[in-house]
């Protein structure tokens, strides 16, 4: 099968809805409420506020395609678009999704790739990311792929206060 990146462009903006709404649910809503959620996922992820990330130039989204199938995305955040840290020597990786009939499969770790090489070519020392605290088999991912962790920060699903733990791979 092959894999192709495409950087998303405004045209995009409903795919990356609809793939961001998906995969960000089937991630999370287990382990929040059903209001929870749907407040969350209405406030991230409305066109509206999608376009005004995907005009943003300090921030950048890029596809994953498995043949002609989205199997994953990615959002990279320079300084100031950061949603902490705001070093000019880093790159946030904000969002990193594989839809789930694609996990186990590697796509994680292409995701993972893709940053680092952006994040070389545009001269970073590190990347970084926000995870939160109870999503352990990401934490154990990120581990796994070199990344330690460097604090933590709150996060808000809703009016729902939560940790997320801020982890480093330095480059």
């Amino acid at each position: 099968m092959q894999l192709t990146f495409q950087q998303c462009r405004p045209d995009d903006v409903h795919a990356l809805r609809d793939f961001s709404y998906r995969t960000f649910n089937d991630t999370f809503a287990p382990m929040n409420t059903p209001a929870t959620m749907q407040a969350y996922l209405e406030q991230s992820f409305n066109t509206n506020k999608l376009h005004g990330e995907l005009s943003d130039s300090n921030s950048s989204f890029y596809f994953l395609y498995a043949g002609r199938e989205l199997a994953g995305y990615l959002k990279l955040n320079e300084s100031p678009a950061q949603t902490d840290i705001n070093d000019p020597h880093s790159l946030e990786i904000e969002r990193i999704y594989v839809a789930k009939e694609f996990q186990g499969k590697g796509f994680g770790y292409v995701l993972i790739n893709k940053a680092v090489e952006i994040a070389k070519m545009r001269k970073k020392f590190y990347l970084w990311l926000g995870v939160w605290e109870k999503n352990h088999k990401a934490i154990f991912f990120y581990k796994k792929n070199g990344f330690y962790e460097a604090g933590a920060h709150s996060f808000f699903m809703g009016e729902e206060e939560q940790t997320d733990f801020i982890m480093r791979k330095d480059l």
